[in-house]
């Protein structure tokens, strides 16, 4: 439903404004939160181009949290465990896995690209509002200005 944001009192733009900002802020965060995840996926990717035979049997850093690691030794590098979401994890081999991540990667950037238009269109929506609130309280003013000097005379 369209609406002529000329008709709507400064009461109605204001919150139509906040409503747009609202939803700016909330597509923004969505991207946000997107690439970031975008980003974990091809981290994960990149970094399983270090199992290969000639890093077989190397020492290495096992994480145990955020900030405990202990070390270990590289075994199996044609192997994966993935996590799968809420909790599972699957066996996958390195091909298969850069597979996943590449489709999950792919998905996540459709997604942005989803989002992206939408984004802009309440942006611009609200570039409009402003300017609409700002030509009324022009009139408002220049009104109130002629009044003034009419009171004078």
């Amino acid at each position: 439903m369209a609406v002529n944001l000329t008709e709507l009192s400064l009461p109605q733009l204001e919150g139509l404004k906040s409503q747009l900002e609202q939803e700016t802020e909330f597509l923004t965060s969505s991207i946000g939160q997107l690439k970031v995840v975008q980003t974990k996926y091809v981290e994960a990717k990149e970094s399983l181009s270090v199992l290969n035979k000639s890093n077989e049997g190397k020492e290495l850093l096992v994480p145990l949290t955020s900030s405990m690691y202990v070390p270990g030794t590289l075994n199996d590098v044609e192997h994966v465990l993935v996590d799968v979401g809420t909790g599972y994890y699957v066996e996958k081999n390195v091909e298969d896995t850069k597979e996943f991540f590449r489709r999950k990667i792919d998905f996540l950037t459709k997604q942005i690209e989803k989002i992206q238009p939408a984004l802009q269109e309440k942006h611009t929506m609200k570039q409009a509002v402003i300017e609409v609130m700002n030509m009324k309280l022009q009139q408002l003013h220049s009104q109130q200005t002629s009044q003034s000097s009419m009171t004078k005379a």
